[in-house]
């Protein structure tokens, strides 16, 4: 499996029935805090191994950093958080690539490992399907109003009022970005997965419409079911979004049919760009429920049925109320 129907990882077959999973993936600091911009980095990086129902085993670390601005101890404690994050998928970092930039980069190159019948790809959801997500939207947003908030104290945001989000919003977002998505994978078992897919850069529809596309079905999402952080509906209504959500809601506009009443600001949320959001899971409508009961058990931070698989229709995507 390479990327042909964009999965979230490759996999090769390594023989005795088990499949070698493997994906990397870096960005900027989302966070202030370098140990908490790590431990966030690498459990996004981990994700598309959770979405692919394999288990993660060797992580390399790769690292940008401007060694003549910043101080060596803040790279020391991304790579630190970083660390602890991998250990506590029960992985290890077994070495990495670093390299001098003018801004900072951090993320993994992950292995898992999987028996070959085990791995769920973002194709194969079903017409009656029940599709379930393991972790609230707006991240994207909540954390732009931490960036704004950075830049109002910093002296430079005129244009933003400073504290747009307090000390529980700000605890909030950052337990949930470095969430493992270790728990909604583990729930699997047991449950007759049809798809599955992380929920990342191109939000909630951008990646349901990949899945939707490969499989050849519509998603229905009910806008009213949907989880989302505590602050995620005011900051998007006071206009706070990055720049990705809002050419996700350009570019997911025409491919959706829209329900009436349903608002811009729903319309953003559902194309928020999520840094290390959760999974997006296709399975019966029958075990729906009771695997989402399952991934709120085992410790994800959210587990909601929030829609349904349809036949396919003219678009690949329908929001209602």
């Amino acid at each position: 499996m390479g990327n042909a129907h964009a999965d979230d990882a490759a996999v090769y077959r390594i023989g005795g029935g088990q499949a070698l999973v493997q994906t990397v993936d870096f960005f900027t600091p989302v966070v202030d805090d370098p140990y908490v911009f790590g431990q966030v980095a690498a459990a996004n990086s981990l994700s598309d191994i959770y979405a692919m129902r394999a288990r993660p085993v060797l992580a390399l670390a790769l690292a940008a950093f401007p060694t003549g601005e910043l101080p060596p101890e803040m790279l020391e404690e991304i790579l630190r958080g970083g660390a602890e994050k991998v250990a506590e998928a029960g992985a290890v970092i077994g070495g990495g690539h670093s390299i001098d930039h003018d801004i900072p980069l951090y993320g993994l190159s992950v292995t898992g490992l999987a028996p070959e019948e085990r791995i769920t790809r973002n194709m194969g959801a079903r017409p009656g399907d029940t599709l379930v997500l393991t972790k609230p939207l707006g991240i994207g947003v909540t954390v732009s109003a931490g960036r704004a908030d950075t830049i109002a104290a910093e002296g430079m945001g005129r244009l933003f009022h400073h504290d747009l989000l307090d000390e529980k919003a700000r605890a909030e977002v950052i337990s949930t970005m470095s969430a493992l998505n270790r728990a909604a994978a583990e729930a699997m078992d047991g449950f007759q997965i049809h798809a599955a897919t992380d929920v990342t850069g191109y939000g909630l529809l951008g990646h349901a419409y990949e899945m939707m596309n490969a499989s050849e079905t519509t998603a229905e999402f009910s806008v009213s079911q949907i989880p989302m952080l505590s602050q995620a509906r005011r900051l998007a209504g006071r206009g706070i979004a990055p720049d990705g959500s809002r050419v996700n809601v350009r570019q997911l506009r025409p491919r959706t049919d829209v329900e009436e009443g349903i608002s811009d600001e729903d319309f953003l949320l559902l194309c928020d760009a999520q840094t290390s959001g959760g999974l997006l899971v296709s399975l019966p409508e029958r075990e729906a429920e009771a695997y989402a009961a399952r991934c709120r058990k085992l410790g994800a931070p959210v587990g909601a049925v929030i829609g349904r698989v349809l036949p396919k229709g003219e678009k690949a995507l329908r929001v209602v109320k």
